[in-house]
């Protein structure tokens, strides 16, 4: 029998997760199911970004993918644009600039994110919890099936339930995989015999296997252990930041109704009926403040609106507000610390949108081939063997050619003269550089090439050329 949860006592609350009893073992939380306004609209939120993230792969801009993350090639298509390693120090830029805003946005509107968008919560609250519920019942039902014995009851509805959440594990795996290699590549896996292609199957399994642990037995645990964004609260959080928060204010002290008892003024408004506190999907008691584990869900609002209502009190005991709010009756959204991280926020974006404007279209990288100095040929001739790797980034093949702007100096590509880079491609190739043995005047020559496109310099790149001097 699970012990008593020590956060319902002010002094100790903070003491330990409300996830885990005095002896260390595992407090599963069974929240209670809940109805209302704010439940209702994160429901229809929900509906609408799990259709966008699901819908997110098949989306194509001429053709091509509107986002991918293939990490495997190192090929990154964000909103239409492609990124590749060479445009690393974009995607920091990228990177910085969605950290700012996650900062800014905790900053003003705290844990907002965690509460209607996280995919952890989407998935978690409103489709697997959803799905206990109507197969197991409210929490007091699924509390009695998990402790009664094994029957034919318990086990169809674990068996359902079980086969339900590795349905839509399979489903959220092969959305992963949807995301980081593209459609047509997953499409290529699920219809070919696992042996040929076991790298992709292997991660199909194995994404969907995380997804049903996470989902099934990790749950909450995900968001109190594994995440680091709550534990950030204590250095982005103010008093001005806005929450959901009990108006101790106006609630304490506490008092249940009773029948038969007169009313006295010197008590507050909550009935403490912990309503709020069954219904939190984390465990926690949110009438002891903020606190890392709450995820700002708004099932507490919801319980404890729909209890003001039966007692004829109120509305808003649990509501978003900030500290000052409550304390001092007035919210100032716009602080000299927002101002300066929108400040920040708008250098960041002004810099990459330039960056983006100004990057090149066809980017280079010429290397030696390695392991090889220079060879010298029969006719009186040196050379050097070199590699190249060319990124068309753009969506349209481009046709280019490598030329030596140093005297006397030609290129020798292994293969065609004029290369043909298909859209959004890498080519790797090789080449000679080659000069008359009787001109070397130096062992190690800086040396100038350009790459053209119709005609016109669009890239220089710097390299050296190694012979003897004789």
């Amino acid at each position: 029998m699970a012990k008593k949860n020590p956060h319902l006592n002010p002094d100790t609350f903070r003491d330990s997760l409300a996830t885990v009893q005095d002896d260390g073992k595992r407090n599963w939380v069974y929240p209670k199911k809940i109805k209302g306004l704010f439940y209702k609209y994160r429901t229809y939120f929900s509906w609408f970004l799990l259709a966008i993230l699901f819908a997110g792969p098949f989306i194509q801009v001429d053709g091509r993918p509107w986002l991918l993350f293939n990490i495997f090639e190192r090929k990154f298509i964000i909103f239409g644009a492609v990124f590749w390693p060479q445009d690393t120090y974009l995607l920091i830029f990228l990177l910085l600039i969605f950290f700012v805003f996650i900062i800014l946005f905790t900053v003003a509107f705290g844990r907002v994110w965690c509460g209607w968008a996280c995919p952890q919560t989407l998935f978690m609250e409103m489709v697997f919890r959803k799905i206990e519920y109507a197969i197991e019942g409210d929490a007091n039902q699924q509390r009695a099936l998990n402790a009664q014995a094994w029957n034919t009851e318990k086990v169809i509805k674990k068996t359902s339930k079980i086969t339900v959440f590795a349905i839509i594990s399979l489903m959220i795996g092969h959305l992963v995989m949807a995301y980081l290699i593209g459609v047509k590549e997953v499409y290529a896996i699920v219809t070919q015999p696992p042996s040929a292609n076991m790298a992709g199957f292997m991660g199909l399994i194995a994404f969907s296997a995380i997804f049903m642990f996470v989902f099934t037995w990790f749950r909450e645990q995900a968001c109190l252990v594994v995440c680091p964004y709550g534990r950030l609260q204590g250095v982005l959080l103010d008093n001005n930041s806005i929450n959901v928060m009990y108006d101790y204010v106006r609630g304490e002290p506490r008092s249940p109704i009773r029948k038969n008892q007169e009313e006295n003024e010197n008590k507050g408004d909550c009935v403490d009926c912990t309503l709020c506190v069954q219904v939190c999907p984390t465990g926690i008691d949110i009438r002891n403040g903020i606190q890392m584990e709450c995820v700002n869900c708004t099932a507490c609002i919801d319980a404890c609106d729909e209890v003001m209502l039966k007692v004829d009190r109120p509305t808003g005991l649990i509501r978003y507000a900030s500290e000052n709010s409550i304390q001092q009756g007035f919210q100032k959204l716009i602080t000299n610390k927002v101002k300066s991280y929108i400040a920040v926020l708008v250098l960041l974006t002004v810099a990459f949108v330039s960056l983006i404007a100004t990057r090149d279209d066809i980017s280079a990288t010429v290397t030696r081939y390695p392991g090889m100095t220079y060879q010298e040929r029969e006719d009186g001739m040196v050379t050097n063997l070199y590699q190249i790797t060319l990124i068309n980034k753009t969506f349209e093949s481009q046709e280019v050619e490598l030329k030596s702007l140093a005297e006397g100096m030609e290129v020798e590509i292994i293969g065609a003269q004029h290369l043909i880079l298909e859209p959004q491609s890498k080519y790797e190739g090789r080449f000679f550089l080659v000069r008359d043995q009787n001109e070397v005047k130096i062992n190690q020559e800086k040396v100038d090439l350009a790459l053209f496109h119709n005609g016109e310099e669009i890239d220089q790149i710097e390299t050296n050329f190694t012979a003897p001097i004789k």
